[in-house]
Order: C-alpha cells, then structure tokens, then sequence
C-alpha cells in the first residue's frame, strides 16, 4: 500500500511545535519518514512569515534541500488557491517554479476554480498530477477533465467531521470513479477526527492512504502524537493487522 506523509500542510507552531517550516526542516522530517516507511512525502512550503505559498522561490528552496538530503526520494506540493491571491496568481505562479527543482507531483483540487487548467500545467510542466475531490459535488469536474486518466492517484479527502459519514463519502465516491472507468490508485485520507476510522477504511478497501501532521494531531487511541514519524509507524502496524 502507498503511504503518503503529508508533514505540515497548514499547521503552526502553536498547534504542534515542531512542525516543519524551513526548506531545511522539511527535508529532515522528509528523511525522517522516509526511513519511517513512508513512500512519498507531501509538504507545503512556507514564506518568512509561515504561511503557506506556491511562490517559485519558496518551491524551490524546499525541492532543492529535499534533494540534498533524500536525492532519491519522491515530494509533492499543493496547488491550492488558498496559498495565493487567486486562480490567476496560481498559474502564473506554476509557470515560474524552477525548471531545475521542480516537485516530483502536485495536487489540485477540483473543488477549486480553474482546477482543470491548472492540472494541465502541472502536466506541461513536466510534473505529475494527482487530483482531489472533497466531495460528491467535485466528481463531475473531475470526469469532465482532459486530465482525467493522466492523474497517478485521485485523492478523496471527506470534509465532513462525521466519521461515519468520511468512510461512506470515500467508499461512494471511489465506487462512482470506478464505475466512470476510472483506473488509477485512489487514496483516502481524513482530517483531525476523521483521520484514523478512514485510514482503516483504506487499507480494508485495498486503497492508498496519508498520514501527517497536516491532518491529524493524534494517535489512533486519541492521545497527542509525538510526530510525523510516529504516524507513518502506526499505518504501517495496522497493515497486516487489517489487511
């Protein structure tokens, strides 16, 4: 099974003090799950102040010190539009990342303006897609694009804080993909509460799954992780208990 780390996303040090910020920090913690049994690793650069960007300096600074510190290791970014000013911002920001340290992969999410546009720069760019649905109400923008079967993943991310209704959300949205003829890996991941019920759904369902800080905060049994590392840990433990 694909285990992805997503190592920081939005999270501040507030929130977990050692989340990974800097180009630095995050290829250390990249190793670090790495080495874990993570396979991929999903990270969010970071401007001065914190916050999330897709500025082509910032990309670049993260994809250069990943590559110094893990050369055969595979990082991915997002496109979100919540890291700019907008839809237009977002592409020509894309447009200017670095030829020589471009992400391995980058997600865009069709629940988002001008996300089949900005899927097909990720590909001209010479990057691979993976694309996300939220929700129900995204499937049809997903089918609907040129990108469809070029994704190498589609991410189903529930955002609903029911956890019975995150599991049934992954389960009915991957089963009106198949039917659409869709073939690529689907992967679910959850969010805070939602986190841990769906990765068992995932690995039940012979799906890929993410686990990180950018998610969740917490072990299975509800107690505060000690990180990353420790997360990654426990998905590859519960495998063969629940496959």
């Amino acid at each position: 099974m694909l285990l992805k780390a997503a190592i920081n996303g939005g999270r501040t040090p507030d929130e977990f003090p050692a989340v990974p910020l800097t180009a630095e920090q995050i290829a250390r913690e990249s190793a670090a799950v790495l080495a874990a049994g993570a396979d991929v690793v999903h990270a969010h650069a970071r401007a001065a102040d914190g916050s999330q960007t897709i500025d082509p300096e910032a990309i670049g600074a993260m994809v250069r010190a990943f590559r110094a510190t893990v050369p055969d290791g595979v990082i991915g970014t997002t496109t979100g539009l919540w890291t700019c000013s907008g839809h237009a911002e977002r592409m020509r920001l894309i447009a200017a990342w670095p030829e020589d340290a471009l992400p391995d992969f980058a997600s865009v999410a069709f629940s988002e303006e001008g996300a089949a546009e900005a899927a097909q720069l990720v590909l001209d760019r010479g990057m691979v897609l993976e694309s996300a649905v939220w929700s129900m109400a995204d499937v049809s923008a997903l089918l609907a694009s040129p990108t469809l079967h070029r994704n190498v993943r589609i991410l189903i991310e529930p955002e609903t804080e029911d956890v019975e209704e995150a599991v049934s959300a992954c389960r009915t949205i991957a089963h009106v993909l198949r039917d659409a003829g869709v073939e690529a890996p689907i992967l679910y991941h959850g969010a805070d509460q939602t986190v841990w019920p769906v990765v068992r759904a995932a690995i039940q369902d012979g799906c890929e799954t993410r686990v990180g800080l950018e998610d969740g905060l917490t072990r299975e049994d509800g107690s505060p992780t000690a990180g990353n590392v420790e997360l990654i840990g426990a998905v590859r433990a519960l495998e063969p208990i629940i496959a």
